[in-house]
């Protein structure tokens, strides 16, 4: 409903008129395969499971059928890096090159990354000139690809585009969850305003633009849903009511939007006030072996065949659930008995001594953000090669129904060390030497209110959204070797780590 949609498009066919775009890439290797160097394993994952069920159509092997269902996902990430030619994959060789390929391929000018399959940003100026949508969701695997391609096209193309962002999760409809048609993400919900017919919508921009109806002239050119206006109640099966409203604009970013940086400090506070220290760090140990886990978020496809007794013949692929490793969407960051990878239920991720934590007090007045978000983080390790991680949380005051408040991600991301500033080649890091790790989590709209405190998570693994740097300067993937990093997070007067919000005006 998207890649194929933009790999046709890069080739400008004569007779494709319109496209609705909904969740894709717009450059792979920027985000959604790999990500500021990082590889995001929900691409394993989704190799691991057939292409989340999808390949089993065109596989009649029974017995590699049978092999791959009976492989637990959560095991093999636990327990990866996976080998070339040991892999469950190795039944299906050109599945297993495929992998492989993206997760070992980090460099812009590897010929992967050029193809028009996997960068149609490359492709932008030969590309079809046609009136599109492009659709996505905040908690959408793809959120940040969507709004660039509508950024980066809407300004030089003659015909009509369009950018429609909800509070949803990947996907549209049954595969693999629900996602216009509910009003929740993972443990928030948003309420009844949340949901779009989506075949609906669809059916009335094709109609305006291929027939001539009059079933889209009032669409604005950017519609998005502010996430935050609720109250906090427990909602349906116990979700945290964060509500919101869709809103309208004339361009994204938003035209009136105040870029706005907030700094952290060393007291464990974030503000607006630059660090004023002439030297002022916070060091902790980053291993490997036991890293972050991810809770909810950016994610799809994170994914497993639930571990049935019974063979294919009894109990058909077809038949079978998909379970879901991460969560996705938006989560109290504190682990769970099934977070994969947690020592123990219920520990907030706050509490590891390998998570730097800064928040604001808390707020007095609302502050409205939407649009995209950076981070700069100055950095420093004692290792070959490490990596930083953001995280955007708004975080709510206790109440009677959630006592001990609600630590809600919003955003995140994360930059590998020798891929630092964006390079398009590896670079090695100095040991020692202070580096700017800038990133930028996906865009989003949410609104913190009074009473809350906007809270930048930094770390060094987030697992498994994406694959965890052994700290090595080895391969990519497959490093067989480990080391335990001291990394240090400057926050003074030179070095000051800092997080862009896009702020709108005060109502």
């Amino acid at each position: 409903m998207a890649r194929v949609q933009s790999a046709l498009a890069t080739q400008d066919p004569p007779h494709l008129e319109a496209m609705f775009v909904n969740q894709g890439a717009a450059n792979g290797r920027k985000a959604t395969f790999r990500h500021n160097g990082a590889f995001e394993l929900r691409w394993l994952c989704w190799a691991l499971t057939l292409g989340g069920g999808f390949a089993k159509r065109a596989l009649d092997d029974k017995s590699i059928q049978q092999r791959l269902a009976n492989v637990d996902v959560r095991e093999v990430l636990e327990n990866g890096p996976v080998q070339r030619g040991q892999s469950p994959l190795r039944y299906i060789p050109d599945y297993e090159e495929w992998t492989f390929d993206i997760m070992t391929s980090g460099s812009a000018e590897d010929a992967l990354w050029q193809e028009p399959g996997l960068n149609f940003e490359r492709f932008a100026e030969e590309s079809a000139d046609v009136p599109t949508v492009y659709a996505g969701a905040w908690y959408d695997s793809y959120t940040k690809a969507t709004c660039d391609n509508f950024e980066r096209l809407a300004g030089r193309t003659e015909s009509d585009h369009y950018l429609l962002m909800g509070p949803w999760t990947h996907g549209w409809n049954a595969y693999p969850l629900p996602s216009w048609n509910k009003s929740y993400s993972g443990e928030v919900e948003f309420g009844e305003a949340a949901l779009r017919d989506y075949q609906r919508t669809r059916l009335n921009f094709f109609d305006h633009y291929l027939k001539g109806a009059d079933t889209w002239a009032d669409q604005p050119t950017v519609e998005y849903f502010r996430m935050g206006e609720g109250d906090g109640h427990s909602a349906t099966d116990g979700r945290l009511f964060h509500g919101g409203s869709w809103d309208s604009a004339p361009e994204w970013p938003l035209p009136e939007t105040a870029f706005t940086t907030y700094y952290a400090h060393q007291d464990g506070t974030l503000s607006t006030t630059k660090p004023a220290a002439s030297a002022s760090s916070t060091s902790y140990e980053f291993d490997p072996k036991h890293p972050v886990p991810t809770l909810g978020g950016n994610c799809s496809s994170y994914i497993t065949y639930e571990q049935r007794e019974e063979s294919l013949l009894e109990y058909p692929l077809a038949e079978r659930n998909l379970e879901d490793i991460t969560g996705r969407g938006g989560f109290d960051q504190r682990t769970r008995a099934d977070t994969l990878g947690a020592k123990r239920a219920d520990r907030p991720l706050e509490e590891r001594d390998d998570v730097l934590v800064f928040r604001t007090p808390p707020l007095e007045e609302p502050v409205n953000i939407a649009g995209p978000i950076s981070v700069t983080v100055y950095g420093e390790t004692d290792a070959p090669d490490t990596d930083f991680t953001a995280k955007l949380v708004d975080e709510y005051p206790p109440n009677s129904e959630f006592q001990n408040g609600f630590a809600l991600n919003l955003a995140d991301s994360i930059c590998r060390g020798r891929y630092r500033g964006y390079r398009e080649t590896p670079d090695p890091i100095e040991p020692g030497a202070v580096h700017e790790y800038e990133m930028e989590p996906y865009p989003t709209a949410n609104v913190f209110k009074p009473g809350h405190r906007i809270r930048l998570d930094v770390s060094s693994s987030n697992f498994p959204r994406y694959d965890v740097n052994h700290n090595t300067g080895g391969p990519l993937y497959g490093d067989r070797e480990y080391t335990v990093a001291t990394n240090t997070v400057h926050h003074s007067e030179q070095h000051p780590t800092q997080i862009e919000l896009p702020v709108q005006p005060a109502e």
